[in-house]
């Protein structure tokens, strides 16, 4: 089995908990190719491969992402976009969206025996259109696009409409279109609703609206939403796609939100249920 290993250098425990993750893989004998930056680190062994990274997980029959969500979700996108299953193993704090964790990667053995199930996670994906109506950029995400100002200043004015239709105006700091995958991420910060993520939906949730009516709109994931601003100001309206940096849309263009054509794919080793893992993680500090 060929499995790229993804690793987020800079959280505390990333180099040990790579270094035991690199040993239990080889117990196996897996194939292992890790992303090139990890030369410096790992470049004495032998018997490791280093490719860039996109490149790592699309040779790779499965993708190991070490570190916090960040890390998941970067690497969790390629591996989408190849159609790769992805574990992710916690390095960081929280990590909602890893399989395991530092202290349960024994259970990597059960990568080989196929004692493992994959979930597919509903992804959205994000298309940008310019004056003309021509689509300019496509961007996908697996947790959430937001729309704010570049610089959070002073309110920004929204329009959102579904399927033609007007949703709401919205003047506040901005406005999250989440997945139920990513409706534990900023979107309940921001006082979404938690999803079980097979409940595939999309999450429209206002942020810091100034209104006594924004609520959060639960939408099918059939909808397609458009967002643009309302009128044109001197601070432009942005997207940024899983905390991706901000993508500028221009005046007088139109974004919209809608499901995407590819799920991601995350390997669960472990029995626990999404209410479980939803009271582990919360209960944390």
């Amino acid at each position: 089995m060929k499995i790229a290993v993804i690793p987020n250098l800079t959280r505390e425990h990333a180099v040990k908990t790579t270094q035991d993750v690199l040993a239990n893989l080889k117990k196996h004998d897996a194939q292992i190719i890790m992303a090139d930056y990890c030369s410096d680190y790992f470049g004495a062994d032998t018997y490791l491969c280093f490719l860039d990274i996109e490149k790592a997980i699309e040779t790779a029959d499965v993708t190991i992402a070490i570190g916090g969500d960040g890390t998941i979700l970067h690497s969790g996108k390629i591996a989408a976009k190849y159609q790769r299953p992805i574990l992710g193993i916690n390095a960081g704090r929280l990590a909602f969206m890893a399989g395991l964790e530092r202290h349960e990667l024994d259970l990597l053995g059960k990568l080989f025996t196929g004692e493992y199930t994959v979930d597919k996670r509903m992804m959205l994906e994000v298309l940008l259109f310019d004056e003309s109506g021509l689509c300019v950029k496509k961007h996908k995400c697996i947790n959430d696009a937001v729309f704010s100002r570049k610089i959070n200043r002073t309110i920004i004015e929204l329009t959102v409409e579904s399927d033609g239709r007007l949703v709401n105006n919205y003047w506040g700091d901005g406005v999250i279109f989440a997945t139920p995958t990513g409706s534990t991420a900023y979107s309940l910060s921001a006082g979404g609703p938690v999803l079980d993520p097979t409940i595939e939906s999309i999450i429209l949730t206002p942020i810091c609206t100034h209104s006594l009516f924004s609520y959060p709109i639960i939408f099918s994931k059939d909808a397609r939403m458009s967002v643009y601003a309302t009128k044109d100001d001197e601070t432009e309206l942005c997207v940024s796609c899983d905390g991706d940096a901000p993508v500028p849309i221009g005046c007088g263009c139109t974004a919209v939100v809608q499901c995407a054509d590819v799920a991601a794919e995350f390997i669960r080793i472990k029995s626990d249920s999404f209410t479980e893992i939803l009271k582990s993680k919360m209960a944390h500090p």
